[in-house]
């Protein structure tokens, strides 16, 4: 009895290991593409993996975050495959869809397919207050940082530009800094503004607005009204005034949405869980960011029309009633 006590327990013991195994082989990982760590997408990301992780044992999904470039890093991911999922601004999201502006070379990706859509993301223009730049037209002449290749926030300063006439030689000179170095440029004075794009409240304006004197500048005008009227991924927005130490007046700006977006080729169940992972739990998740506090589950479904919605959100959203049609 004692010879088939200790074989059965080697036996059961041996088919636990095989089914433990075969669990941990048959688990899915994916991974979102995001940006600089001090910015907004690195813990947006995060925020919805934690929750997609929570429930890794009923539905096999891992969800893990990466640092990127951008937006534009994290499309050129998507449509290579090397990410399953990205956080992009919705401009370079229509742009890369359709193969126009930036994508014009590399042509549409068709295969682009949204999730949903994320926080409000105004163009920010931040200057050292010594520098005297109260427009942004006074940024002609200055050592300005307009942003790292491959974000959103340079190709969005790039079509400014364009718009406006200017060139790189407009500036006194130009950088593109890491996010996690650009406090100490502006206030030791090797530049004089930078640029960003990104949700309120945001951890770098407060880093950056807290080491020295500075300046929100509004960006508005003619040929902010003419982008608006022209692109339908933009919007007017408002800084808060008060939000950022040194800045009580409200900014005038303008801004795209954050958006998760992934290929068609993802897994609708892989989608559908990590959508009803979020707005299955959409109270926690709004607190796990300042920015996510006004999110809305109907203006995340409905704010991005182009490219159309992954099938697996879109089974989540009709189970829900979120779309109807």
């Amino acid at each position: 009895m004692m010879r088939f006590s200790v074989r059965a327990l080697v036996l059961a013991a041996l088919a636990t290991l095989v089914c433990e195994t075969s669990s941990m082989a048959a688990e899915k990982t994916v991974t979102i593409g995001t940006a600089g760590v001090t910015g907004v997408y690195y813990p947006a990301g995060g925020a919805i993996c934690r929750l997609v992780n929570r429930g890794r044992k009923e539905h096999g999904i891992r969800c893990a975050v990466e640092s990127t470039g951008g937006s534009i890093s994290n499309l050129e991911g998507v449509r290579k495959s090397d990410l399953d999922l990205g956080v992009v601004q919705s401009d370079l999201l229509y742009n890369a869809y359709n193969g126009t502006e930036i994508f014009s070379d590399v042509g549409a990706d068709k295969k682009l397919r949204v999730l949903f859509s994320l926080h409000a993301e105004p163009f920010t223009v931040v200057a050292r207050k010594d520098a005297k730049i109260n427009t942004f037209d006074d940024l002609k002449g200055k050592r300005v940082d307009i942003g790292a290749p491959g974000s959103g926030m340079r190709a969005t300063m790039e079509e400014l530009m364009s718009r406006k006439g200017w060139t790189t030689k407009t500036f006194a000179s130009v950088v593109d800094l890491k996010s996690t170095d650009q406090s100490q440029a502006l206030c030791s004075g090797k530049v004089d503004a930078l640029v960003f794009a990104g949700g309120h409240p945001n951890g770098t304006i407060q880093q950056i607005t807290s080491a020295c004197e500075t300046k929100l500048v509004d960006v508005s005008g003619p040929v902010i009204d003419a982008m608006i009227k022209d692109h339908p991924y933009y919007s007017r927005a408002v800084i808060p005034g008060g939000m950022y130490v040194g800045n009580p007046q409200d900014v005038k700006t303008f801004g795209v949405k954050a958006v998760l977006v992934a290929s068609s080729d993802l897994d609708d169940e892989i989608v559908y869980q990590i959508v009803k992972a979020v707005f299955d739990n959409l109270d926690n998740f709004k607190t796990l960011h300042p920015v996510f506090a006004t999110l809305d589950a109907k203006h995340m479904v409905a704010d991005t029309e182009v490219p159309p919605l992954h099938p697996g959100a879109l089974k989540y959203f009709k189970e829900k009633r979120l779309i109807t049609e």
